[in-house]
């Protein structure tokens, strides 16, 4: 008797087995059903937009951003022994040279370049090349 009762016992686990896939299954797509319904509730971004009349212009928003700007007078490349024997006085060479024009950069972009001009004291830059965007992208890329 016990012998009929394994394959009883195998077949129930079967149908247990195959209740809990079917319930996985279905539960599943459910889950899709939401994925879809929720994909719906976004805006498409990739649609036309309108603007109400009156609205700001969208540049008029980021204006007020602050951004750093840099002018660098050049480069190099020092060993941490010849940094720790930096002194008062001591001359560090760069490589730029003199008459060469600067590097503009804003938030580390090189945007343009110029040379440095003195006025009432302090020091300035007067732009003499502004890089293009599509050369800042093609400089990105490198």
């Amino acid at each position: 008797m016990a012998e009929d009762s394994a394959p009883e016992e195998a077949l129930d686990d079967w149908a247990a087995a195959m209740a809990e896939q079917a319930e996985a299954d279905s539960k599943a797509t459910d889950n899709q059903a939401d994925v879809k319904s929720a994909a719906d509730m976004f805006e498409r971004f990739d649609a036309p937009q309108t603007v109400p009349a009156g609205a700001p212009n969208n540049i008029d928003m980021i204006l007020d951003i602050p951004v750093a700007l840099t002018v660098e007078l050049g480069r190099t490349k020092i060993a941490i022994r010849s940094l720790l024997q930096l002194a008062q006085g001591s001359v560090v060479e760069l490589d730029g040279l003199a008459g060469e024009p600067m590097d503009v950069l804003v938030n580390g972009c090189l945007i343009a370049q110029g040379e440095v001009v003195v006025v009432n004291d302090k020091f300035g830059i007067r732009l003499t090349d502004i890089i293009t965007p599509a050369e800042r992208i093609r400089r990105l890329h490198k």
